[in-house]
């Protein structure tokens, strides 16, 4: 059965993706910029949900929105905030380093030497940065050689399902050295055909649908127009059509 991972961004989320049949979460903030770092009080309160559930947790470690090249003040800030995330109980790390359409190597092997001396059974996660590489399969190599356990990648296209041939060849060239999981898009109508197209045996979604905003708040910049929110009937739906795929 494949792994189903639900991205959340709050305690409430986390627990209806839990309820709902989320094998792992990945915790972020601000996941409409595509997720940033969250904070070490909501890691451990998220994570302490899941241990009770025996799910895990991977926290995202990206300091800002925008690129994913990073200054070295930056890394002094991706340092601290991956001790704190990991101190507060998250099983797995999850971030990406690249410099223009190449992945930044050196970057990327600082993070993963320096989260496996904070936790030597860390979880590594090499997201969707790699989706900016002119061919994302070129990421395979590296990641294995580093020691990151997956690759969350849509195959460079806007969602999963139209990036179908490049993540089945990053699978291929995988050779079950590192895990591939489609990510971006996915949803109850098409997880399980990615899934068998690709021959991956995890996939990631957020299953989010469209919460009320309060136009008052809108208007006064306290709140998104366009805010979401973690569905459970979206992660069951998921999770019944990975189940009988």
């Amino acid at each position: 059965m494949a792994i189903l991972e639900i991205c959340v961004e709050s305690l409430a989320g986390a627990r209806t993706a839990l309820a709902a049949g989320a094998d792992r979460l990945e915790l972020c903030g601000a996941l409409a910029v595509g997720g940033l770092t969250p904070t070490p009080a909501l890691v451990a309160l998220v994570s302490a949900a899941a241990a009770a559930e025996g799910r895990r947790v991977h926290a995202m470690v990206r300091p800002r929105a925008g690129d994913f090249a990073y200054s070295e003040d930056e890394r002094d800030l991706i340092a601290a905030e991956m001790r704190a995330s990991i101190a507060a109980g998250a099983d797995g790390l999850v971030f990406g380093a690249t410099i223009g359409d190449r992945l930044d190597i050196e970057t990327l092997g600082w993070f993963a030497a320096t989260a496996r001396a904070l936790r030597p059974d860390i979880d590594l996660t090499l997201h969707r940065a790699v989706d900016l590489l002119a061919d994302p399969v070129e990421a395979v190599e590296p990641a294995a050689a580093l020691g990151y356990h997956r690759i969350l990648s849509s195959g460079g296209a806007r969602c999963a399902a139209n990036g179908i041939e490049t993540l089945t060849r990053m699978t291929a060239r995988a050779a079950g050295r590192i895990a591939i999981m489609p990510g971006a898009g996915v949803r109850a109508g098409n997880a399980a055909a990615i899934l068998a197209a690709t021959g991956a045996k995890e996939i990631h979604a957020s299953a989010s649908a469209p919460a009320a905003s309060d136009p008052r708040l809108v208007a006064l910049g306290f709140a998104a127009a366009d805010a979401r929110t973690t569905s459970g009937d979206a992660v069951a739906a998921l999770r019944a059509s990975i189940d009988a795929g």
